[in-house]
């Protein structure tokens, strides 16, 4: 009886050291291999109708002038928790089936960029667009804003100013406004339109006339 009793928890001793290891090396493979992401969306900007609403509530006044602008006057890219800065976070948010290292930057998944509906799967062929650019922002108020007020804009995940596109989009557009410069989609133009015109009237910026007229044109394509 004492045999048969000894052999039990021998084969009982054996299972726990079995599942033990198991989770001891399920760890070890999530710290080598990283995490999977939930994908989720950039915040969703204001109805067509909203934002006609807001675009005639900004003050309309021709731009300021660019003296003074420095990147580096907007803080970016800062801590968002978890090991990520606000790239990392918004590539997590706007990709599909996102892995990541420990230092939060995405191993494997892929990207839709909304600008030329284009897919990518390499991080590195995308950029961090702000939709209102920072050189945009500094000409239409931003220049009389406190250092901290500047670093909040340039890293907000509140709003959509913040998309993961492909790099030859960002870079194509520049610090244009929407006179110039729309997304080569066309179908994109409307929601392009929407968050210019949040971001716009969340920080009380400032539109110029030509501006003015291409946000209510795009508008109307809702």
């Amino acid at each position: 009886m004492r045999s048969t009793r000894r052999k039990i928890y021998a084969r009982r001793g054996k299972l726990a050291a079995t599942a033990g290891a198991g989770a001891l090396l399920a760890g070890l493979l999530v710290g080598t291999l990283g995490t999977s992401t939930a994908q989720a969306d950039p915040p969703a900007p204001p109805s067509a109708g909203e934002a006609e609403t807001m675009l005639a509530g900004l003050t309309e006044e021709a731009e300021g002038s660019s003296d003074g602008y420095d990147r580096d006057k907007f803080s970016h890219w800062i801590d968002q928790g978890d090991n990520c800065n606000t790239r990392e976070a918004v590539l997590k948010r706007d990709g599909t089936d996102v892995e990541t290292g420990n230092d939060c930057y995405p191993t494997s998944g892929s990207w839709n960029s909304v600008y030329d509906d284009e897919s990518v799967s390499d991080p590195s062929d995308l950029d961090i667009d702000h939709v209102v650019p920072l050189a945009e922002a500094w000409r239409s108020g931003a220049s009389d804003w406190t250092q901290d007020r500047r670093e909040s804009f340039a890293n907000d995940l509140d709003t959509a100013q913040l998309l993961a596109v492909t790099a030859s989009t960002n870079r194509s557009k520049g610090d244009s406004d929407p006179a110039d410069w729309l997304p080569p989609s066309d179908g994109y133009h409307c929601e392009y339109a929407r968050i210019w015109v949040w971001v716009k009237d969340t920080y009380s910026l400032t539109v110029d006339s030509a501006e003015k007229t291409a946000l209510t044109e795009a508008l109307g394509t809702c």
